[in-house]
């Protein structure tokens, strides 16, 4: 795979993805910066040490940030090219499911920040989204079973060939080594999550809209669950996994979600094993869980908004103090229909 690098570069990475680097890169001397893994590096001293290793390798405004690895990196990286020197050049290469299917797309970048899942962030489209099928022969399956959350999430939103293909029988693509089994099905997926999120994005690249809005389905109910359980206790698909549930239920309660939809849904994603329970084992009584709710980046003017599973695709939903007065029974189970 041949990523074009032209001046002063910084590739930013975790030890598990600085591997990959020789076989994607090649023999380039690249200065590097290697960030602790997962969810609980995403904050701001990582931010630091990314700016920091910029300076200390000299890039100027004209310096390619290259982030090699997962959701978690490539927002990092990002973030720290938006700002350095006011925005210097960045570049992809995306190394996990979840990456390739939604975190490396869009152009979103931030870090957690007050044990809030990605408040800091800012808008930075890439110039280059690589994804090396070959990185994912090492995965191992919770981020195998991470990624394919963000794939169910995107085949709700608009793709009944998407849903389809996941819902095949024998449960072929639940478990083990994907990328040698089923190829072809993967990168199938990829692609279309790459189409459907891309037309999304394209439509509403800053979230002025609805329509970007909609790739949060799932997510607000999720980002207070990983909150509530402790930044990094869970994987973001576990909990956006968890989160899709709780919107098909919110929206059968507000008459939004059609029953044998929401229903659907929700056997689907039991069907890959997820967690679905409400309340949630890791998420305690509830009141981190409804801080962290009331904390959500979405929230505008004080209304919380919340992306309900309509009849085709969803609909972002405002929600007021009846719709709220809801929310507490329905993640401690009081109100769990499907």
């Amino acid at each position: 795979m041949a990523v074009p690098i032209q001046g002063r570069s910084l590739l930013v990475c975790d030890p598990h993805t600085e591997a990959l680097a020789a076989p994607i890169l090649g023999d380039r001397d690249i200065p590097r910066c290697v960030l602790p893994p997962g969810e609980t590096a995403k904050g701001w001293a990582s931010v630091e040490r990314i700016l920091a290793a910029a300076a200390e390798a000299g890039l100027g405004r004209d310096g390619l940030f290259i982030a090699l690895g997962g959701g978690v990196i490539s927002d990092l990286t990002a973030f720290g090219a938006s700002i350095f020197m006011r925005g210097c050049r960045l570049c992809i290469i995306s190394t996990t499911l979840l990456g390739m299917a939604d975190a490396a797309l869009g152009g979103k970048t931030g870090f957690d920040l007050f044990g809030i899942k990605n408040l800091a962030g800012t808008f930075y489209p890439a110039e280059g989204i690589y994804m090396p099928l070959e990185a994912l022969a090492s995965l191992p399956q919770r981020e195998w079973k991470s990624g394919m959350a963000e794939v169910i999430k995107t085949a709700i939103l608009g793709d009944r060939a998407l849903m389809d293909l996941l819902r095949s029988p024998g449960g072929d693509l639940k478990g083990g080594d994907l990328l040698r089994t089923h190829r072809e099905a993967v990168f199938e997926l990829i692609a279309a999550c790459v189409e459907i999120k891309g037309r999304i994005v394209e439509a509403d690249p800053r979230e002025t809209g609805t329509d970007r809005a909609l790739l949060n389905l799932g997510h607000t109910f999720a980002h207070a669950l990983e909150s509530a359980a402790g930044l990094g206790n869970l994987s973001h698909g576990e909990a956006v996994a968890w989160g899709l549930v709780r919107s098909c239920e919110l929206g059968l309660r507000l008459g939004i979600t059609p029953e044998e939809r929401a229903r659907e849904i929700s056997a689907l994603i039991r069907s890959y094993g997820y967690e679905t329970a409400a309340p949630h084992p890791l998420m305690g009584d509830g009141r981190s869980f409804m801080q962290a709710l009331g904390g959500d980046k979405k929230k505008k003017a004080g209304t919380l908004n919340v992306v309900i599973p309509a009849a085709r695709r969803a609909l972002l939903v405002e929600t007021g103090p009846e719709e709220q007065r809801l929310l507490l029974p329905l993640i401690n189970g009081a109100l769990t229909l499907c």
